[in-house]
């Protein structure tokens, strides 16, 4: 058996690093724990996302789906939607199932996230 491992950093490829950064460290509040050439890595509480750059055509479409959601825990739900839609964020409709609540949105690039309270 392999020995228990815990998730140490997702990364998410990006065409606009400053756009991403932007929304994921300005609007999201994940502070920047190092930036160079062409990656940010952030701290998102217990692992760390980093933004790497690709030079790749962005998609014209936001997603439905995708294999991968980030999912950003928060108390009240309803209120981070308010507050992200407010800046412009492409929120769905907010869902419950049993006691927690859960909402997905689009960032800049067209990857869904979620907000959560589980």
């Amino acid at each position: 058996m392999i020995a228990l491992m815990r998730l140490a950093q997702a990364i998410l490829f990006t065409n606009d690093l400053a756009r991403m950064k932007a929304f994921y460290s300005g609007l999201l509040g994940l502070a920047v724990i190092e930036e160079a050439d062409g990656y940010i890595r952030l701290d998102a509480g217990g692992c760390v996302l980093m933004l790497h750059a690709i030079h790749e055509p962005p998609s014209a479409a936001p997603r439905e789906d995708s294999f991968i959601k980030l999912a950003f825990h928060a108390d009240d739900v309803a209120a981070t939607r308010a507050a992200l839609v407010s800046h412009g964020v492409r929120m769905r409709e907010p869902h419950s199932f049993g006691a927690a609540s859960f909402c997905d949105g689009v960032d800049p690039e067209g990857n869904v996230f979620q907000v959560t309270s589980r």
